[in-house]
This record gives structure tokens, C-alpha cells and sequence, in this order.
């Protein structure tokens, strides 16, 4: 299969036009008003929301709600695990090299409100709503166009799992920003990747997906090993390892099958 390399033009411009319009945030004009105006309009949302919601800027939260798309959608699978390389060396060399500080570390605790362990250092970006934009965007490109309309939603979910973010005290509004437009040129790298995976990425008979078989087996162990970020969550993740446990029986049953067909 000759390599498609040709980029689409969203990935090529929309995170530089974020960045763009996001300045304001990134170079903290106003804080720490902003921040505490944010944090505190979201009290009025009880914190299980804005943690469950973080939950799916977690790699292993993201890998269980998406966990269906192994049975229904395996090409989209693998649209947003492609983006997963870029999203990592992203986050850390922006937490590696920016080494900024967290709200917590800067404001009056008792301004503002703080779901979970407090957290002082490595704000810049914010990893979680870059993962949630990252997983948003290359699954928004992946679409054919026509069905891209009736999945803006997804746009819409990363922006809440950045809110959330704010809300649980965590990140500064320019952390946010800086993740999600990391986070979209992630998801376009990523794309740029997907476009040229052959169809074996998506025959069940074959290792790749029984490779992500075996990821969502680690996610199961994961999520109900311990809390990810938030003892909030504990409930909620014993309810997601169930549906990857779901998810990887009829798996393993459609492999059988297919085994035995042959």
C-alpha cells in the first residue's frame, strides 16, 4: 500500500489559529482572576460531574469508554491511538521544559475549590485536555465528511474535560488552552498516521487487534485496581471495567469464530 502523506487542512491550521485566538490565556493576562472566576462559577456543578469528566482526559478512562468502537469501529480504535505517541512526547516535554506552577501552588487555598490530591508543580499543559482533544480530534477527522456534522459533539466533550480541569483546581485557563491546541495537532499527526494503516489493523484474526485486546485487559486491571486521580471516581470505573470486560468476551468469542471459518 503506497503511503498517503497528503495532510488535511483542518489539522494544518486549527491548532495555530487556536493558539492564536487563546494568547490572552496562555500568557496569563489577568490572572489569577480568571482562574478563580472560573473555579467558582463551577462550584454550582457537584464535583463527581467535573471528576467523572476528567476521567476521560485519563489514557485508561479514554481506552474504556471508547472500548466498543474494538467490536463496532476498529478502524476508529486505532484512529485515536495513533494520535497517542504525539499526545505523550507533547505533555512531557511541555511539563518537562515549561516547569510552571499549578494554582495551588500560587493562590490562597481557600479562594478556591480543590477535588483530589493537591498539585503544585508541572501545570503546562494540561495533559488531561490534551488527551481529550487529541482523542476528539483524530476521531473528528477519521469521520467521512458527511458525518462529521452529527459528531461536533465530540468538540464539545474535550472542551468540558479542559473545564474540568479548572474546576477541580488543578490547571490554570492557559494550561487548558495550551492542551487543546496540542491536543488537535496531536490528533492531526495521528491522523496523518491512521490514513495509511492497511486492513489488517482491523481483522479480528490478526495480532494488531488482539494486541488492543490485550491494552483493554490492562485497562480492566487498572481501573479497578485504584483511584485514577479521584476517589470520586471509584464507582464509575468499576462500571467501565465492566463494559471493557463485555467488550473483550464477545471479542474473544468473534476471534473464535473467525479461527474457525477459516
Amino acid at each position: 500500500m503506497e503511503a498517503d502523506l497528503r495532510p488535511t487542512w483542518p489539522w494544518c491550521l486549527l491548532p495555530l489559529l487556536m493558539l492564536g485566538v487563546c494568547a490572552p490565556l496562555w500568557l496569563h493576562w489577568g490572572e489569577p482572576a480568571l482562574f478563580l472566576a472560573i473555579n467558582q462559577a463551577c462550584m454550582v456543578v457537584p464535583a463527581p460531574v467535573w471528576t467523572a469528566l476528567s476521567l476521560l482526559g485519563n489514557a485508561w478512562g479514554v481506552l474504556a469508554v471508547t472500548s466498543p468502537l474494538l467490536l463496532l469501529a476498529p478502524r476508529l480504535q486505532w484512529a485515536w491511538l495513533c494520535a497517542v505517541p504525539f499526545g505523550v512526547l507533547f505533555a512531557r516535554l511541555g511539563k518537562g521544559l515549561l516547569e510552571s506552577l499549578r494554582p495551588a501552588a500560587v493562590v490562597d487555598k481557600q479562594l478556591f475549590r480543590i477535588v483530589g490530591e493537591k498539585l503544585e508543580l508541572a501545570s503546562m499543559p494540561s495533559g488531561h485536555t490534551l488527551t481529550a482533544f487529541a482523542v476528539a480530534s483524530s476521531l473528528y477527522f477519521a469521520l467521512d465528511a458527511p458525518q462529521r456534522r452529527r459528531f461536533v459533539w465530540l468538540w464539545l466533550l474535550a472542551a468540558a474535560v479542559g473545564l474540568s480541569r479548572i474546576a477541580v483546581g488543578a490547571h490554570w485557563p492557559g494550561d487548558v488552552a495550551v492542551g487543546a491546541c496540542l491536543g488537535v495537532l496531536a490528533g492531526g499527526l495521528g491522523h496523518g498516521l491512521w490514513r495509511n494503516l492497511g486492513e489488517a489493523y482491523g481483522d479480528p484474526r490478526g495480532w494488531r487487534l488482539r494486541a488492543v485486546a490485550l491494552l483493554l485487559a490492562a485497562t480492566v486491571y487498572t481501573l479497578l485496581d485504584a483511584p485514577l486521580d479521584f476517589e470520586e471516581n471509584l464507582l464509575l470505573q468499576r462500571l467501565l471495567a465492566a463494559l471493557v470486560a463485555v467488550v473483550l468476551l464477545v471479542f474473544a468469542m468473534r476471534s473464535a469464530k473467525a479461527l474457525k471459518a477459516e
